[in-house]
């Protein structure tokens, strides 16, 4: 008798969950710094276009790094994705900021996915570099950008640390390039004998960004604490 009581709890429970992020999905899309992402994949797709623009045989190497240049340019735009003015206000919705930075995330995941095959195709062909790998490369960078920005939105209580994120991954990026071993093979062309090996590792740079990026995604405790501090010093809820 309990198992049919609680299975019409379960479903209403459901319902009422989806029901609550049907209801998001439209303010959330409103919310979404599409200038930001908007000018990281114009100049990407810029980059991208270059070689056919500027040469009718283009260099093969000069193409991979405006492509890796493009990829950049669109992770940066991505780090201003959990950017939230309101942040102190909807720190207390009942949806979760984890269910809020993924909706956020979905949303743009397709213009995304867009963006990236209109900027490979943009690539002549002859000088393409292996498609599987350097969307790899572009998958790796942004997982980055959105796990920097939800560690800044975690550590701080900064409602727009889009900006400094931003920053810091373009240095970090430039640091990578400069100081990287060669043999680790990240910064790799396709002839060179550790692009595979390189690839290994772009692999774990995307696992290790997807886990700081889960790992980032509840409220912080100390917020937590401060709202039930808050609550309990209001009139009427210390008594009894």
């Amino acid at each position: 008798m309990r198992e049919r009581e609680s299975a019409p709890a379960t479903v209403r429970g459901r319902a009422g969950t989806l029901g609550r992020l049907g209801q998001l999905v439209r303010p959330t899309a409103r919310s979404l710094p599409w200038r930001a992402v908007g000018a990281g994949a114009a100049v990407g797709l810029l980059l991208a276009a270059l070689p056919r623009l500027t040469s009718s045989d283009p260099d093969p190497w000069m193409t991979l790094l405006l492509l890796r240049g493009a990829a950049l340019s669109f992770a940066l735009g991505l780090t201003f994705l959990l950017d939230d003015p309101a942040r102190d206000v909807t720190a207390t919705v009942p949806t979760r900021r984890m269910v809020r930075a993924t909706l956020r995330t979905a949303l743009i995941a397709p213009s995304a996915a867009l963006w990236w095959t209109a900027t490979v195709l943009l690539i002549p062909p002859k000088v393409r570099p292996p498609v599987g790998d350097i969307t790899l490369e572009a998958a790796a960078a942004t997982v980055v950008a959105l796990a920097a920005s939800a560690l800044a939105t975690r550590l701080t209580p900064e409602p727009r640390p889009g900006q400094r994120v931003a920053v810091a991954l373009l240095a970090t990026s430039m640091a990578a390039a400069l100081f990287v071993p060669r043999n680790w093979g990240l910064f790799a062309t396709p002839k060179d004998k550790n692009w595979a090996t390189g690839h290994d590792h772009w692999t774990l740079i995307l696992l290790s960004a997807a886990i700081v990026w889960a790992a980032c995604g509840p409220e912080p405790l100390r917020r937590h604490r401060g709202l039930l501090r808050v609550r309990r010093t209001r009139p009427g809820l210390s008594a009894g």
